[in-house]
C-alpha cells in the first residue's frame, strides 16, 4: 500500500458536497474529500493490522505530506495505538515532526491522540513536550495540554503520575494569562477532565489562578464541579 494508493482509496469514498461543507467549517485552505470520520477509522484500523510498522510509518508520512485533510487525519490514526513494537521511537519522532505544521484543531487533536499514547508509553518524553509550552507557534503550545490529557484520567494515580500531573498544571498556570482562545480552551478542557477524578485539585487551581483566565475558560473548567 503506497501513499498514492491510499489517497486514491480515500478519494473514492469522498462526497463533494460534504467536502464543501467541511472546508467552510474548518476554514483552513487545503483539499477536503468529504469522507466521514468513522470511515477513516475503519481504513486506518485495517491498514494498521495488515502493514508492517516500517510500511505503516512510510504510509503515514506519505499521507501527511499530501496536506489533504482526510489523509492527515488518517496518518495520525495509523499511529494511534497503545503499544508499538518493537520500538516506538520512530513513531514518536514522526509525531513530533508534525507538531510545528499544525494549523487546525481537528488535525492537531488527531495527532495529539496518537502522541498521548507515546507519552504514556514513555513519560520521560514530557521533557520534550514541556519545551513546546514556550513555542511561538499557537498550535504547538496547545498540543502540550491536549497531548497530556491522559494525566487527567488516572483514577488511582501513582506518585510518579501525580508528579507529572502537577508538572502539567504548572504549564496550565503559565497559560492562564495567555489571551489566545484556543489556549484558554485547552486549559479549560484539561481542568474539566481532571475535575471528574480530582475535583478538589481543580478547585484549588481555580482559587489560585482562575482570575487570570478568561471568563469562558474559567466557567468551562468548573462546569462539572458540584458545589463544595
Amino acid at each position: 500500500m503506497t501513499p498514492q494508493d491510499a489517497l486514491v482509496a480515500l478519494e473514492q469514498l469522498g462526497d463533494a458536497d460534504k467536502a464543501v461543507e467541511m472546508a467552510a467549517y474548518h476554514k483552513i485552505e487545503r483539499r477536503y474529500l468529504g469522507v466521514p470520520s468513522a470511515t477513516l477509522d475503519a481504513h486506518a484500523k485495517d491498514w494498521r493490522q495488515t502493514l508492517t510498522l516500517s510500511d505503516r510509518l512510510t504510509l503515514a508520512q506519505g499521507l501527511w505530506e499530501t496536506d489533504v485533510f482526510e489523509a492527515r487525519i488518517t496518518a495520525a490514526k495509523l499511529l494511534t495505538q497503545a503499544r508499538i513494537r518493537p520500538d516506538d521511537t520512530p513513531a514518536w519522532d514522526m509525531i513530533q515532526s508534525w507538531v510545528p505544521e499544525f494549523d487546525s484543531w481537528a488535525i492537531a487533536d488527531a495527532v495529539s491522540s496518537a502522541g498521548s499514547r507515546r507519552l504514556i508509553a514513555d513519560p520521560a518524553r514530557l521533557d520534550v513536550v514541556e519545551g513546546w509550552t514556550t513555542s511561538d507557534h499557537l498550535w504547538t503550545q496547545r498540543a502540550a495540554m491536549v497531548m497530556t490529557l491522559p494525566w487527567t484520567k488516572q483514577p488511582h494515580p501513582k506518585p510518579a503520575e501525580l508528579e507529572a500531573r502537577e508538572r502539567i498544571l504548572g504549564w496550565a498556570e503559565r497559560y492562564a494569562t495567555n489571551p489566545e482562545w484556543f489556549i484558554q480552551k485547552a486549559v479549560a478542557w484539561w481542568l474539566r477532565e481532571l475535575s471528574k477524578r480530582d475535583p478538589e485539585r481543580v478547585r484549588i487551581f481555580i482559587a489560585l489562578h482562575g482570575e487570570k483566565m478568561s471568563k469562558f475558560a474559567r466557567t468551562e473548567a468548573q462546569r462539572l464541579l458540584k458545589p463544595a
